[in-house]
């Protein structure tokens, strides 16, 4: 997904999707089905686009089990939180950064929230690593070609300048960024065809269709990332116009079939030994 598509509102439906389907069923209850199944019921689900690639399989496989259609919104984070906080509505949130959700609480506009995912931070390099990169220190070295989209739109650009800001790197990468972008996806291109010889990206980025396969990946201490960008949350809103449906979309999303998704696609699932402990660590809970 490109990021002018994430800076709009992509609109799609969960029928229709390519993918595997899990065999095993998701019951609905009589409550929010009204009949044996949920054919003809509808639920609206927005989520900040970065999720889209897993949410996508996920509503295909809800769908499938259920009968229920997912009218899905993927877009720019910040810009669906502000219309949110505003006059936007929705059924469920699935949102990126826990203050958003926290805000959200605040202002009456959301029931309640769980933990959903979780991302990490990667170093990426061409095929091979022809420029031997292993740790963070190396993006700093003489004649790196680094790869950053700093002006990306929040949290991307930020996120990574503020690693190498704690890792006290900033400015001597910097030095070896040539072309400083805008998008995320753009610059990791550069990448993949061996114009660049690094770039640190959201695990979730080395999965993508266009990256799958196409870089090597080396590890970032987790000490390094930036503690705000790494947490996403799925909320009930005050909109949901059926509860008792949102709540087993919610629950499929959190089962180990729906988080299972979010691990093929390079998130941390918040149902993992990880998850969990990051959901302790950053205090992702409705309280």
């Amino acid at each position: 997904m490109s990021e002018t598509t994430r800076r709009g509102f992509l609109k799609l439906a969960a029928t229709g999707m390519s993918g595997a389907v899990a065999s095993a069923a998701f019951a609905l209850p009589a409550s929010a089905s009204g009949s044996a199944t949920g054919q003809g019921k509808h639920l609206q689900v927005w989520s900040c686009g970065g999720l889209a690639e897993a949410m996508l399989p996920a509503h295909q496989e809800f769908t499938a089990s259920t009968g229920v259609d997912i009218a899905y919104t993927g877009a720019f984070a910040a810009a669906l939180g502000k219309s949110l906080l505003a006059s936007g509505s929705t059924e469920v949130f699935a949102g990126r950064v826990l203050d958003l959700a926290k805000k959200l609480r605040a202002a009456g506009r959301m029931q309640y929230f769980v933990p959903l995912c979780f991302t990490s931070y990667v170093m990426v390099t061409p095929k091979g690593n022809p420029a031997g990169i292993t740790t963070v220190q190396d993006m700093a070295r003489p004649g790196v070609r680094v790869a950053m989209a700093p002006e990306a739109s929040p949290p991307g650009g930020q996120a990574v300048t503020g690693l190498l800001k704690k890792a006290a790197l900033l400015e001597a990468v910097m030095g070896n960024v040539a072309h400083p972008g805008t998008c995320v996806q753009t610059a990791v291109t550069d990448v993949v065809d061996g114009k660049a010889d690094v770039m640190i990206v959201e695990l979730r980025v080395a999965r993508l269709p266009e990256t799958a396969g196409k870089l090597d990946v080396f590890s970032i201490p987790d000490s390094l990332f930036p503690p705000g960008p790494l947490t996403f949350t799925l909320g009930l809103m005050q909109e949901a116009k059926d509860r008792a449906l949102a709540e087993t979309y919610m629950a499929f999303m959190t089962s180990d079939a729906g988080q299972a998704h979010f691990a093929r696609s390079g998130f941390i699932p918040a149902k993992s030994d990880k998850g969990r402990e990051l959901v302790e660590k950053l205090g992702v809970k409705d309280v």
